[in-house]
């Protein structure tokens, strides 16, 4: 076992966050505001236009968010192997861009299907260089800071987006139940603009940094931000120890946690079984963002500050509690306080966990960690979304359940990752500086 070298003590963090913070924070926001604007009635446009059967839209979900999270573990792997991460980051943005405009023409369940799979391409080849570019950017005791902020940006273009989206329904159909076709192309149609402006943002705003730099202030944990000059030469592979025993044992919490978090079109698709109206829908998911949106910074900077498992666990439990309200939601009422605690829950866990990544791994395999960690946990995704639509069709309707039964799936599997979390990984508190 390698014995740490002596290094001088931690400089303290600096003042201002890096610029590469706010270039991603801005592309994220105005690629929320286009996506949101789409994803959020998708499930409706398939279930209420094309007449799509709810294992189906599961299946949708499932694949799109499997391949987007698979393509994450190369493009992480490539950016370290390439020593650069904003230009694969500027890559996926522009795949998505690009795939949007095609929601315009789609007419069948499979065509959406293609669609989508193309969107979470780019979102595959994006996300582990830009979560590895913030990490870089940022000394450790503030990443907690710097993703909760990168969060909360993301978050508030939901909130735009939203709140477009029920202008737009507003416009063109009113208060109507179901949604119909010629709202979803108009909603198409507004979406465009910012998702290419998200491109330019990052494109023209970040600049790339060496990641070692980002290592300096992590005192008390040199090995996990030690270079390790051979990793990027390596090809990628799902070989979770690799960077660790904890980052494995992280992943397989989430990976069981995953196995539960069925496609959020299963919530949009529950409101509207207990009577929310499309407009209605826009507003609870607009509150929800708000919360999250709120929640994020504050709940980013607590994990410099205590534990991050501890706060990613405690998330997780509050998540299983939420999805066992939903099983048992009767009214609106119970809809809405629940869609409100769920944005505290995403905002609790959004920034906590992919510090906890950081903290668990080398400095100079954080886009192959990144890429890995959304890998593992992209593969629990299909069956998750695949079981939760065909419970939802009935599978346990002998025992009362039918649209509940996804949700008190997801509920016991959330609380035994929490515990398990709490047991198996270990604490990498970053300790603040200055």
């Amino acid at each position: 076992m390698n014995k740490p070298s002596a290094e001088p003590p931690p400089a303290a963090p600096p003042k201002r966050l890096h610029r590469n913070v706010w270039a991603t924070s801005g592309t994220s926001f105005f690629t929320d505001v286009s996506s949101e604007m789409l994803l959020n009635v998708l499930p409706l446009f398939l279930s209420n236009v094309l007449g799509v059967r709810i294992w189906a839209v599961g299946v949708v979900e499932g694949f799109a968010e499997a391949t987007s999270s698979i393509l994450k573990l190369y493009s992480g792997w490539l950016s370290d192997r390439l020593g650069t991460r904003k230009w694969p980051a500027v890559a996926g943005y522009a795949i998505s861009a690009l795939s949007k405009p095609f929601y315009y023409i789609a007419s069948t369940w499979g065509a959406v299907a293609a669609i989508r799979w193309g969107d979470r391409v780019g979102k595959g080849v994006r996300t582990a260089p830009r979560d590895a570019l913030l990490a870089d950017s940022t000394p450790a005791g503030r990443r907690g800071l710097a993703f909760g902020l990168h969060r909360a940006a993301d978050t508030a273009g939901a909130v735009i987006g939203i709140g477009v989206s029920i202008w737009v329904v507003g416009q063109v159909q009113g208060g109507g139940v179901l949604l119909e076709a010629e709202t979803f192309r108009n909603l198409v149609l507004w979406s465009l603009v910012p998702a290419f402006l998200g491109v330019a943002v990052l494109a023209i705003g970040a600049r790339d940094v060496r990641s070692r730099a980002a290592g300096r202030g992590d005192g008390g944990r040199g090995r996990a931000d030690g270079p390790d000059p051979g990793a990027a030469a390596r090809r990628p592979r799902l070989r979770l120890r690799g960077p660790g025993r904890g980052f494995a044992a992280f992943v397989t919490c989430s990976v069981i946690f995953e196995l539960g978090n069925s496609a959020d079109a299963f919530l949009v698709l529950r409101a509207q079984e207990r009577g929310l109206s499309v407009v209605g829908i826009l507003w609870l998911l607009l509150a929800f963002n708000v919360v999250y949106a709120l929640v994020s910074t504050p709940a980013g900077s607590l994990a410099d500050r205590i534990p991050r498992k501890r706060l990613v666990a405690g998330a997780w439990g509050l998540y299983a509690l939420i999805y066992l309200g939903f099983a048992l939601a009767d009214t609106v009422t119970h809809v809405t306080v629940l869609y409100l605690m769920y944005g505290c829950y995403h905002g609790l866990v959004a920034g906590a966990a992919k510090a906890l990544v950081a903290d668990l791994v080398p400095a100079a395999r954080r886009g192959t960690a990144y890429g890995g960690y959304a890998a593992a946990i992209g593969l629990a995704t299909l069956p998750a979304s695949l079981l939760a639509g065909v419970l939802w069709e009935g599978l346990f309707a002998w025992q009362g359940f039918g649209p509940a039964a996804p949700f008190v799936f997801g509920a016991a599997m959330a609380a035994l990752a929490a515990v398990l979390l709490l047991v198996l990984v270990p604490n990498a508190r970053t300790a603040r500086s200055g």
